[in-house]
């Protein structure tokens, strides 16, 4: 028999990095808030990479600090290297990427969760979620606790129905042997909602000791790193470097000629992979033509003999793994401490939520992270401050938070999964961002903090500091225009010695600062400001002034598509009443039920002429509304 266990405001179930953003936030916001996981030693566990940030993911933390969440404060009191990526291209690409002391991440997190007020962390495997009339209620676990809220967030990674695979030899099992989530898969069935398999895997982890690093290159962190969070003043002393090699000829055979024992060719894997993070057997396969690929040794952390082979995701039998390791440069000798694997578990299909994360098919009740198909710590938590934010926003009776893809990356991502769905673990490429150049790293304290104070997510003090900052910088961009430099003799000496054209008349500083070759460091030899800037106000001085022209035109374009977001779709419109509308876009819209008209124009299958009957009969549909209510 089941018992009641508690009342709270918002549940979050999975304490991964969704599960921890969503529950921080909620309580955060003051909301009485439950957090839910099977297991209380695997708190923001990194089964996968030791690592956070990269190429757009980089982007997705620095935006969740900006939005006062905790994954980039928590990485800058963790890391063993930092290392910003893409310097040698323009700012937009710039992505910062830390290794991590991944049981230090999980101490310090666990430790902030239990720490924080509003926020109560049990141990407990969710089985059934209690719903009425369409309406969520609470959960109940395994050994039959009932515990009741008007908002529950769904942050189960990869845990649902989970399947381990190694070789011929498969599993029930969530990641790294922890146990899976069974019945909660049957669960949302039995709701209604549509589940897809997928697919991630891991590379097998080696002892240090016996990996000989003289056959491999260095990987230094920066010496004078910069930070995820826009708190973050001192940087860890004593980082680790990482180590570079490759696979070889050798490797290449081995994978060949085993491939009848490998999952992914015989059949046994029934769930979709990432395309981006591919197995080695089947970059193998896919680019035969390549001789050779890269692969990073990377520590797990400094108390630890454990190294990650990235790069060497592998499901096949444990004997070929090791023959695998033993073919690569430097790692003639290695002793393999954890075998790698490959996980099959249940996803909802994101098509099914709004762009709140809440489910259409049952009120209150929301999903994050890998269970919306997604892959990555980065995209999880993204998607977990806005769970926990809308779903506070619910019990308070407020209207949810939507970022635009003009806003940020999280923006894009939710906006991606919710509008045209994915039939692969999503992983977000600064590619997939149309205005990456508003989105940089540099500025997303800008583009978010305001917002993220307005939450209450921001304290007073951060938030003085960001206006300080703000109008800094307005202030330098108004002296640059102000101010005159004269073509005299000291003048012609510093630009000779930056290597840039002399100057014939007095020209202005932002004239000269857009010069490529001119930086603000060497524009301020010929005239500083009367306080100096920090590095930070610095760059955002740099930037705004060198990619002006550019800049403006995205945000001519951002305003275009403002106006089809405010275009809304009311919730009763009937798509196959509508008369000329493609039978695939009647569909898809049905599906998809989009909140406005420029949701509906990024749906696949949905065309211009589509959009264009859509609006005719959104204006007919709003005079009529109108004459029936006067």
């Amino acid at each position: 028999m089941g018992y009641d266990a508690g009342i709270y405001e918002v549940i979050v179930i999975g304490a991964g990095h969704a599960g921890c953003e969503a529950a921080l936030a909620a309580a955060r916001m003051g909301c009485r808030t439950l957090l839910l996981t099977i297991n209380l030693d695997m708190v923001a566990f990194m089964p996968c990479n030791p690592s956070v940030g990269g190429p757009a993911k980089g982007h997705v933390v620095r935006e969740i600090d900006a939005l006062g969440g905790e994954m980039g404060r928590n990485i800058d009191k963790t890391y063993i290297q930092m290392r910003m990526l893409n310097t040698g291209k323009g700012p937009a690409v710039h992505a910062l990427r830390a290794q991590a002391d991944k049981f230090l991440y999980q101490h310090e997190m666990k430790e902030t969760i239990e720490k924080q007020p509003n926020l109560t962390l049990k141990q407990g495997m969710a089985e059934e979620l209690l719903v009425e009339n369409g309406v969520i209620r609470g959960v109940e676990t395994k050994t039959g606790a009932r515990y009741y809220a008007p908002s529950v967030v769904l942050t189960t990674g990869t845990y649902l129905r989970g399947k381990v695979i190694v070789g011929e030899l498969m599993y029930e099992s969530g990641p790294n042997n922890q146990q899976p989530s069974v019945k909660l898969s049957a669960s949302l069935k039995s709701l209604g909602l549509e589940l897809i398999r997928f697919k991630t895997g891991t590379p097998p982890r080696v002892h240090k000791d016996t990996i000989d690093f003289s056959k491999t290159e260095i990987q230094p962190g920066d010496e004078h790193p910069k930070f995820f969070s826009y708190e973050t003043t001192e940087p860890v002393p004593d980082q680790l470097p990482c180590w570079l090699t490759y696979t070889s000829g050798e490797t290449h055979e081995v994978i060949s000629r085993n491939l009848h024992r490998a999952p992914m060719f015989t059949g046994q894997i029934e769930g979709t992979g990432p395309r981006y993070c591919p197995s080695i057997e089947d970059k193998i396969v896919r680019f035969a033509d390549k001789p050779k690929h890269q692969i990073f040794l990377e520590p797990e952390g400094r108390n630890t003999a454990e190294y990650y082979v990235q790069g060497l995701s592998t499901s096949m039998p444990e004997d070929v793994q090791l023959e695998i390791l033993r073919s690569i440069p430097g790692l003639e000798q290695v002793e393999m401490m954890r075998t790698g694997y490959a996980i099959e578990y249940d996803a909802v299909v994101p098509t099914q939520l709004y762009p709140s994360l809440e489910t259409k098919l049952v009120s209150g009740l929301f999903t994050a992270g890998q269970i919306n198909g997604t892959s990555g710590y980065e995209e999880a938590a993204g998607q977990g401050i806005m769970a926990g934010i809308n779903a506070a926003r619910k019990v308070q009776g407020k209207d949810p938070v939507v970022l635009d893809r003009s806003e940020g990356y999280i923006g894009v991502l939710i906006d991606d999964l919710v509008t045209k769905g994915t039939n692969e673990p999503y992983r977000l490429l600064t590619s997939r961002a149309e205005y990456r150049l508003l989105l940089r790293h540099d500025n997303a304290d800008l583009r978010l903090t305001p917002l993220g104070y307005e939450l209450g997510l921001i304290s007073q003090q951060r938030y003085e500091a960001f206006l300080h900052k703000k109008e800094r910088v307005a202030a330098e961009l108004q002296r640059l225009k102000d101010i005159r430099i004269r073509p005299d003799e000291e003048t012609a000496a510093v630009l000779a010695d930056i290597g840039t054209a002399p100057i014939a008349q007095a020209v202005d500083g932002i004239s000269l600062l857009r010069r490529p070759e001119v930086s603000y460091e060497q524009l301020s030899r010929l005239s500083s400001p009367p306080e100096p800037l920090t590095e930070e106000m610095k760059e955002q001085v740099e930037i705004q002034v060198k990619y002006a022209g550019y800049i403006e035109k995205q945000l001519a374009q951002v305003e275009r598509l403002k106006k089809m977001e405010k275009k809304k779709i009311p919730d009763d419109i009937r798509y196959d009443e509508i008369h000329g509308l493609a039978s695939e876009a009647k569909q898809k819209l049905e599906r998809i039920r989009p909140i406005s008209i420029g949701q509906a124009s990024r749906i696949s299958g949905v065309t211009p002429a589509d959009i264009s009957i859509l609006l005719i009969h959104l204006e007919h549909y709003n005079k009529v509304k109108a004459a029936r209510s006067e």
